[in-house]
């Protein structure tokens, strides 16, 4: 097998095995914690721009097929694994981790020690790294490492953001009209909210607020995504003005972010991102616990919001940073991680439901002024 080398930005160097495309590829080093759903990690257009981590020491066992995919393609700059598996075991499968990975053009590794990654990673946080198999030169890959973009101040969303609005499938009898600005958006959200009752238009992140509005909606859906929000100064004024109109409006992730900062607050980067599938979150209405899917670097400052507008709904209680708030006026609420889960626990799908909720009132108030 062909050699492949990872170089981190702190003089880190790892060297392993190629079990991806040929080539080399740089972006921000980030782990996650998930032991299933390697499939859906590398099709999320969140992690564009990163270079995923696996800290389950064996990913690939069950193959990959056509349906476990959250969009159309690969979106992760790189991956890294202890044991990539290229004889699969599953009835489902239709190729190997390794022959997916090399067909969409994914950099990545194995036979490295992601412990050790992991540690580093979680003591001096997220760092610029690259994967190469071209270069065997140590000191060049780190000096490329650190010369690459930084996360923060990037706009990944132009990159995974859809071009031109289109329709998901639309229920038999769809009860809501739903827009969905993508941003990054997993196919997972869609079904859930086709499974609620909506029927979903798609459209773009640099979408106006009168194209929106054209649709006539009963709420407004602000998908995830990649990259530093505060890097996006073309999604807030849409926001701002779907928020004047009283709409519902629910976000999860980086749409979550983009409240924040439509509604006057702003965002910060977390050293330690949180990215797997049990992150605790304590929901402060009901006194729960739920166990999250999370995937993201940076956070809502709690403090930037007015607290006579807005609350604070969720709490992750690893570092009590905000998972979720919601306005105490309007009709507006958003959680900064992932209640669609896939991969990840159901804890959290509720939420869909608060949101078919918010817009029944909001059909009803519409009706009443009628």
């Amino acid at each position: 097998m062909k050699k492949a080398i990872l170089a981190i930005e702190d003089g880190s160097v790892f060297e392993g095995r190629a079990v991806g495309a040929d080539g080399e590829s740089a972006g921000e080093l980030v782990f996650n914690t998930s032991m299933t759903g390697y499939q859906e990690i590398l099709t999320d257009p969140s992690y564009a721009g990163q270079i995923v981590t696996m800290t389950y020491p064996h990913i690939g066992n069950y193959g990959v097929n056509d349906d476990d995919v959250e969009s159309a393609q690969p979106h992760v700059r790189g991956f890294v694994m202890r044991e990539c598996c290229f004889e699969p075991s599953n009835w489902r499968a239709t190729a190997t981790l390794p022959e997916y990975l090399k067909a969409h053009n994914i950099v990545a590794i194995d036979s490295v020690d992601t412990r050790h990654i992991t540690r580093l990673l979680r003591t001096k946080g997220a760092m610029k790294a690259i994967i190469s198999t071209t270069d065997a030169n140590h000191q060049s890959l780190v000096a490329k490492a650190r010369a690459s973009a930084d996360m923060a101040g990037s706009d990944f969303v132009k990159e995974v953001s859809v071009k031109e609005p289109y329709d998901w499938n639309t229920p038999e009898r769809p009860e809501y009209r739903v827009v969905a600005i993508d941003y990054g958006i997993k196919r997972n959200i869609l079904r859930l909210l086709e499974q609620a009752g909506c029927a979903v238009t798609v459209m773009p992140a640099t979408v106006k607020p009168d194209e929106v509005l054209a649709r006539d909606p009963d709420g407004v859906f602000l998908s995830n995504g990649p990259g530093d929000p505060a890097a996006l100064p073309y999604v807030y004024p849409t926001v701002r003005a779907l928020i004047d109109k009283e709409i519902p409006i629910f976000g999860i992730c980086l749409g979550h972010q983009i409240l924040g900062h439509a509604l006057g607050g702003d965002t910060y980067k977390l050293k330690f991102g949180h990215r797997g599938g049990n992150q605790p979150v304590y929901h402060a209405a009901t006194g729960k616990v739920e166990i999250t899917a999370q995937n993201h670097g940076f956070a809502v400052r709690t403090e930037s919001l007015d607290a006579n507008a807005v609350e604070f709904s969720h709490v992750h209680l690893n570092d009590k940073t905000c998972s979720g708030m919601r306005h105490k006026h309007l009709p507006i609420f958003s959680v900064q991680y992932h209640p669609e889960s896939s991969p990840g626990p159901h804890d959290s799908r509720y939420l869909f439901e608060t949101f078919t909720q918010l817009m029944d009132a909001y059909k009803a108030k519409r009706t009443a002024l009628c």
